[in-house]
């Protein structure tokens, strides 16, 4: 049987190389090594086989039990790991804090782990009738999240 943290060392020695970090490694019940990476311009799907051709060779014999699954983070999905926010400063993020309350807004700064998220609200300001949009920022902590992810704007 494989061991997480066995898997896990050999990609890291696989990303010294490389520009990549490591996002996740899952084990399934199902024999899978599911291994996910990330980058700060996207995953290459040739860099994706080469990373599999390595956890191959170096697992040996052990590898031919398991599928081994090496894949991007995924567009879209909550972040696992703090340089995924780093590589989101300055895009629009989508926040679901530890109360259930969900905003959107630009992920403006990453400092250990917490971060900043500009947001636009409805504020009501003296000598107008109406709300008017007011830009606030908003600070988190990545543990305190139930998750942040990436909003993919089409416009």
């Amino acid at each position: 049987m494989i061991d997480k943290n066995v898997v896990r060392l050999i990609v890291e020695e696989w990303l010294e190389n490389n520009n990549y970090f490591l996002v996740d490694v899952n084990l399934t019940p199902d024999g899978r090594i599911v291994v996910e990476i990330d980058h700060a311009d996207g995953v290459w799907i040739e860099d994706c086989a080469e990373l599999s051709r390595f956890l191959q060779e170096k697992l040996g014999e052990e590898s031919g039990d398991y599928e081994i699954e090496v894949g991007s983070a995924g567009i879209g999905q909550p972040f696992k790991v703090a340089q995924q926010y780093l590589n989101h400063v300055g895009k629009e993020v989508e926040v679901l804090d530890s109360d259930g309350k969900k905003v959107q807004g630009i992920l403006k700064s990453v400092e250990g782990d917490t971060f900043v998220v500009t947001v636009k609200e409805k504020q009501k300001v003296e000598g107008r009738k109406r709300p008017v949009l007011v830009e606030s920022d908003r600070e988190y902590t990545i543990d305190s999240v139930k998750y942040t992810k990436y909003v993919l704007n089409f416009k």
